[in-house]
């Protein structure tokens, strides 16, 4: 109880000077974000506090705390950055055109950086070494000289699509980027809005660590990919939302790489690592290259809830491919799979000497189906419907239709 009275004193000793800042109600890991501006009168009454029109009981807050916000105006081929006063002793920005890097030397506070406008020639880089949040606001980035957006972050980093809005980002061509989104830390998106990203020169979406998608994930578009539409490490997990890679993506749809030790072999410290883990949302996809994949990873997938579409028609291709065991329920939600594959064997070079087949799910750590409902169809020349080790299919629930039956090799 004290330390929530001196916080909120706090907030209103500076409410007057710290423009363009939100508040922050946390409970239970989950937090009520809002405009200072916005809240008005903050009442107590018994154990009660209430903040614009909600009302929290004062024993399951855990803290309230102010955040500031930068904003970032993109116009043109010209950006504008305003940093509140509060701040600007710790985030400075270097503008070039409509290239912005942005660097945070604070490592204990928290900020907002609020992305918005139409640049045709621009960029956003931000370094930093303390979580922060980034809220696209109607983007629309082309860059020249890289990625679009590359968070140079370690922590925890959060991507808002705001409700309402579309973002669109498109990196350079014949650039080194590692993706045209790229963020170094671990990477949670939530907000309703709609991204649509276009990788020129390599992914479209990557991160070094873990990449979440919360439940309130809006509608995520890949339009176009060199390499993979999403590529992460550690894992990929989806909670919500909409995922689209579209035919364009040269690459895997999402593919998810173990972190290694200095050995080589996966890191057995690293949560979930190597993991693919879908709980709900949508994703479609079609894999129209050969020796491509629309599902991969190096460990295990989990699907225990969502709607999974994918279409693999390149020769060679996978609809999923996993290193370790797919589990597929309904622990989270209705769990619905349709995967067609179409293609034939892989023509490539490199794939002279093993010139797989184009199979809809091949599962080297086996495949357990406890419920839901999965539909694998294998209509082109010699493809396979499901691959397993022998003896490595376990059915306890759920339906599956298979056409033809499944291989245990």
């Amino acid at each position: 109880m004290k330390k929530i009275l001196l916080t909120l004193l706090s907030v209103l000793m500076v409410t007057g000077t710290m423009a363009q800042t939100h508040l922050r109600v946390w409970q239970k890991g989950k937090d009520n974000r809002m405009k200072i501006a916005s809240v008005g009168d903050m009442t107590f009454s018994g154990s009660q506090l209430t903040l614009k029109d909600k009302t929290y009981e004062l024993k399951s807050i855990d803290s309230i705390i102010v955040v500031p916000e930068v904003t970032v105006q993109y116009s043109g081929t010209t950006a504008t950055v305003n940093i509140p006063a509060a701040v600007n002793q710790s985030v400075t920005a270097k503008v070039s055109g409509g290239h912005v890097e942005l660097t945070n030397t604070d490592e204990k506070n928290e900020i907002e950086v609020v992305l918005a406008g139409q640049c045709s020639d621009g960029s956003f880089t931000y370094k930093g070494q303390y979580k922060t949040t980034f809220i696209l606001n109607g983007l629309n980035l082309t860059s020249s000289k890289g990625a679009a957006i590359n968070i140079d972050c370690g922590k925890r980093c959060a991507l808002e699509l705001a409700d309402g809005t579309v973002n669109t980002l498109v990196d350079a061509t014949n650039g080194n980027q590692k993706a045209c989104l790229y963020c170094k830390g671990h990477l949670e998106v939530e907000g309703s809005g709609t991204l649509n990203v276009s990788g020129q020169s390599k992914h479209a979406i990557s991160t070094k660590e873990y990449l979440q998608l919360k439940k309130t994930t809006g509608t995520i578009n890949i339009v176009k990919a060199a390499s993979d539409g999403i590529h992460c490490g550690q894992y990929f997990q989806m909670n919500g939302g909409v995922v689209t890679i579209d035919e364009n993506t040269i690459g895997d749809g999402i593919q998810v790489e173990a972190l290694l030790l200095d050995d080589g072999t996966p890191d057995p410290n690293e949560e979930k690592n190597g993991q693919l883990i879908i709980k709900g949302g949508k994703t479609k996809q079609t894999i129209s290259h050969e020796d491509c994949k629309g599902l991969k990873c190096d460990g295990t997938i989990t699907i225990s809830g969502g709607d999974i579409d994918i279409t693999a028609s390149g020769n060679g291709s996978r609809g999923v491919q996993a290193d370790g065991l797919m589990t597929i329920n309904e622990n989270d939600a209705t769990t619905t799979i349709n995967i067609l594959a179409t293609g034939g064997r892989c023509t490539l070079k490199e794939c002279a000497d093993d010139p797989h087949r184009c199979v809809g799910m091949k599962l080297d750590g086996g495949l357990v189906l406890q419920a839901g409902q999965v539909t694998v169809k294998a209509t082109g020349s010699k493809s396979r419907s499901i691959q397993v080790p022998v003896g490595g299919y376990t059915k306890t629930g759920g339906t599956l239709t298979c056409d033809p039956k499944i291989t245990e090799k």
